[in-house]
């Protein structure tokens, strides 16, 4: 039976047990920032579960496309080893929402394995939690099964939990002997072994407790059912493989890699078949995931993503493959799936495009890392060592960009270990420096004054509400010392019990304003935020004397922070407009948010058009002109999630959130400033769009008085380039277009004369060929414009020379250059790129090129002269050698 089959009989025999058929979930989980990837069919039902949501219905199915690497579920260094592992996999299940429970679950299960696949009876096992009599009774009642064929095993193995706390309960696995044949010896049994004989196919899972924190255990009023099966094992059993990798799932993949490579899988060693089983596996989990909007980066669901490839380049090293070579394994993904997963087939050109980009940057990288790999292994192999230093691990981690199972890997295949402690110690300091890095270095090698501030309690925000407020002042420091009190021309910084002030944080940069008290006054210039919530005001001390416990006003520049806010309100509607228009897939990687201006970095792997930067401008301006209500509330991180709010899996976000909600538009967590209504943003123009890393786009924009000057300086710019040509009102574009075609027509009258002129100073510049020891050689110095024009000259003179050396030397604007070219019948005798490489010195350069054309370039121009001079000493030096 295909795989296709195996789904869908699945489907259709529970549909017709009165189970809605539900479409498999996103590989991200939906409003569970908690979870890397979704791992179960029963993610997107955990509400459900929960009792937090209702569904039209009590049953459901579904063929969950799934994926574990990363974070707790993480099979990623097993994929490849091993006939079942995957990093991406999909799970069949049936779920019972407090309707039928044990016994129907078990049932059910068992007509369909043996009734509907037509698996033998005589083979199949089943395993239940020890305690659990009633599910070994329905087991020996609905199956038949003798109580030898029925294992009872431990918590480990057979009690399922949601988390520490809430459902909990007994499970019971279905297993298929595959026989003695694949029996791991004498010993073999289930609960003795992990070997392939007695495979475990589905899993059902008993919903009946809920568990306190203090470990109490209640039953719960509507027990429920969970069960996972794996496709691919599954199909593995019903097409009489013992290896996932051997289905119609999966060989197929292998086969494109099979051609890619020329080599054919399972003929050749045993690394050379890891190798094709991870490029096949991890092909699968990039698609998918890249499909469902995950892009590679450094961080969270993304470097996860960016293992997984890495992992399967330097796989593809050990078969020879060719770069790029991933894409094409992709591609086969898409056209094996793309009818079951239409997501697929949407985000092909994408997947393609981020997979070479991806493969293209870490070729060189790889070949590096590796290169250096080998070599500390060889060091080690010579000195009788097993184990590779972990500051070897990490220099290949922190230069190359190896992720640690990569090495890992690598290591297993030479039979060597890693020093796993080393590499942790040394990643540790750079974690150390990273979380230090706000205080401007590691502890113990920063000021003390920063190490107290990480002590302080928080400053109380009130801008939200004011932008001015009266407050002792708790802290000054100047100069990095904390003093009592600091005058007038002091720079100064300032913490206070509370304050108005925005401290710059989020991509909004910090208010400022003034600080004032009874005979002071404090200019402040930027307002900095400590990861502890410490406000610093930086600043001047303008006038006075101030000191520690005085009670001081602060009053933030309200223009300045009205522009600020109106610039952050507009990063939120872009930020949706870009995934209305764009794609799921785009994700803010970066943002500054200024009085001036605002910047958004976000994930997108293709330029964008002029028209659809232009409907993304329109479309910006459609949802200010709407004058929308911009509503802003303080919830628990669970109603958030609970009301759509878009949430970061790599922030880090406390028991109370601020979400800020434009009706119809967009919510998202935020602790930034904003108007009340968008129609206060005022006119939005956008600047700048452009690609400033793989895979990461920027766009620059204004908003409001910004927006306007920008405009007015725009028509100013075109009033005056229409008086430059003389054109009315309408008529500017006609006119240029006439004035570009009659420049570019002047232009080649310029070259064909210049041609002309270049023909005739060569046949002029030939009188001065030196015969050296029978050899022809022309050294001058010319003038030339640019390399590309001393090329061509200098071409054009040993074209009319046909047989000898040309050296020519040039003074450009801000440069010395030099090119030499030998004709085809000396290369035997004289090198151009060796004549360069001995010229280039004297004009403080380096060059070099083949045998027959060379040139080289230099800062010091007024050694030309002497560098052509030395030429015709090298040419005679050359042929008395």
């Amino acid at each position: 039976m295909n795989s296709r089959d195996v789904r869908n009989t699945f489907l259709s025999y529970f549909n017709s047990q009165g189970h809605t058929v539900v479409p498999s979930s996103s590989l991200v989980p939906h409003g569970d920032p908690t979870l890397l990837f979704t791992n179960a069919g029963m993610v997107q039902f955990k509400r459900t579960f929960l009792g937090e949501e209702q569904r039209p219905y009590v049953r459901a199915a579904s063929s969950q496309k799934c994926v574990r690497a990363g974070g707790k579920h993480n099979d990623l260094e097993n994929v490849g080893y091993t006939a079942r592992h995957h990093t991406f996999f999909e799970m069949l299940g049936n779920f019972s929402f407090g309707d039928y429970f044990k016994e129907g679950a078990i049932q059910m299960a068992w007509e369909l394995l043996t009734k509907k696949y037509g698996l033998p009876k005589d083979r199949l096992w089943a395993t239940v939690y020890h305690e659990d009599d009633e599910a070994r009774e329905l087991w020996q009642k609905i199956a038949g099964l003798p109580p030898e064929r029925i294992i009872g095993l431990g918590e480990k193995d057979n009690f399922w939990a949601m988390g520490d706390t809430g459902p909990c309960g007994p499970c019971s696995e279905i297993i298929f002997d595959q026989g003695e044949a694949v029996a791991c010896g004498p010993d073999c049994g289930i609960g003795v072994c992990e070997c392939d004989r007695y495979l475990e196919i589905w899993n059902l899972v008993f919903m009946q407790f809920n568990r306190t924190a203090d470990g109490v255990m209640t039953p719960l009023p509507r027990p429920s059912i969970d069960t996972g099966m794996g496709l691919e094992r599954l199909s593995a059993v019903l097409q009489g493989v013992h290896s996932n990798f051997d289905t119609d799932l999966l060989r197929p993949i292998i086969g494109r890699v099979e051609d890619l490579a020329g080599l054919a899988y399972g003929a050749d060693d045993s690394k050379k078949s890891v190798a094709f089983r991870v490029i096949a596996d991890h092909a699968r989990a990039t698609a998918f995931l890249m499909a469902d909007g995950v892009l590679p980066s450094n961080e969270g669901r993304g470097y996860v993503l960016r293992r997984i490839m890495r992992r399967a380049l330097r796989y593809g090293r050990l078969l020879d493959l060719k770069t790029p070579f991933l894409p094409a394994v992709t591609r086969k993904v898409v056209e094996l799936m793309g009818d079951i997963y239409p997501e697929l087939v949407e985000a092909q050109t994408l997947i393609n495009q981020v997979v070479t980009n991806e493969e293209e940057r870490f070729a060189e990288t790889l070949d590096h890392g590796l290169k250096l790999l080998a070599e500390e292994v060889a060091a080690i192999r010579g000195q009788g060592g097993q184990v590779l230093p972990g500051a070897v691990a990490f220099r290949l981690y922190d230069t190359y960009g190896f992720p640690l199972d990569l090495v890992q890997d690598a290591l297993r295949e030479e039979g060597l270990d890693l020093d796993i402690p080393g590499y942790e110690k040394h990643m540790q300091v750079q974690r150390e420096a990273s979380r230090a890095s706000w205080q401007g270095g590691a502890a113990g090698e920063i000021p003390a004054v920063y190490q107290e501030l990480a002590e302080e309690s928080p400053t109380e925000f009130l801008g939200y509400q004011t932008l001015r407020a009266d407050s002792p002042i708790q802290v000054l420091i100047k100069g990095e010392v904390r003093v009592d009190r600091a005058r007038a021309g002091d720079q100064v910084e300032i913490i206070t019990a509370a304050t108005p002030f925005y401290g710059e944080s989020g991509g909004q940069v910090g208010d400022t304003g003034v600080i004032s008290g009874e005979g002071f006054t404090v200019e402040v210039t930027n307002t900095t935020r400590l990861p502890n919530d410490i406000f610093v005001h930086q600043g001047v001390v303008k006038t006075g004397e101030i000191g520690v416990g005085t009670t001081a006003h602060l009053e933030v520049d309200a223009s300045r922070r009205r522009a600020i806010a109106r610039h952050h309100t507009a990063t939120h509607i872009l930020q949706a407009v870009l995934q209305r228009e764009l794609g799921g897939h785009v994700k803010q990687s970066g943002s500054l948010v200024a009085p001036e201006r605002f910047r958004f970095d976000f994930t997108h792997f293709a330029a964008i058009t002029p028209d659809e930067l232009a409907k993304i401008e329109l479309e910006l301006n459609a949802a200010v002109l709407e004058n929308l209500p911009v509503e802003t509330s303080i919830m628990s991180m669970a109603e958030a999630l609970k009301s759509g709010a878009m949430a970061l899996f790599e922030e880090k976000y406390g028991d109370r959130v601020r979400l800020v909600a434009i009706p119809g538009i967009s919510k998202e967590l935020c602790g930034g400033t904003h108007v009340s209504r968008t129609g206060d943003i005022g006119l939005v123009k956008i600047i700048t769009e452009a690609g400033i890393a793989a895979g990461i786009r920027r766009i620059e924009a204004v908003c409001g008085l910004e927006a306007l000057k920008l405009v007015r300086e725009e028509e100013e710019e075109l009033s005056q380039a229409a008086g430059l040509l003389k054109a009315g009102r309408g008529e500017l574009l006609d006119r240029l277009a006439k004035v570009l075609k009659r420049t570019r027509e002047l232009e080649k009258e310029v070259t064909a004369l210049k041609g002309r002129l270049t023909a005739v100073q060569a046949g002029d510049l030939l009188e001065q060929v030196r015969q050296v020891d029978g050899v022809p050689v022309l050294a001058l110095e010319v003038e030339a414009g640019d390399p590309k024009g001393l090329r061509e000259f200098a071409a054009k003179l040993s074209n009319r020379l046909k047989s000898g050396i040309v050296v020519l030397g040039s003074r450009g604007d801000d440069k010395a250059m030099l090119i030499a070219l030998v004709s085809k019948d000396l290369t035997s005798r004289f090198n151009a790129g060796e004549i360069i490489r001995e010229l280039a010195p004297l004009v403080g350069g380096s060059g070099g090129g083949r045998a027959d054309m060379a040139q080289a370039g230099g800062p010091d121009k007024e050694k030309v002269a002497e560098a052509i001079k030395l030429a015709y000493e090298l040419v005679a030096r050359k042929v008395k050698q």
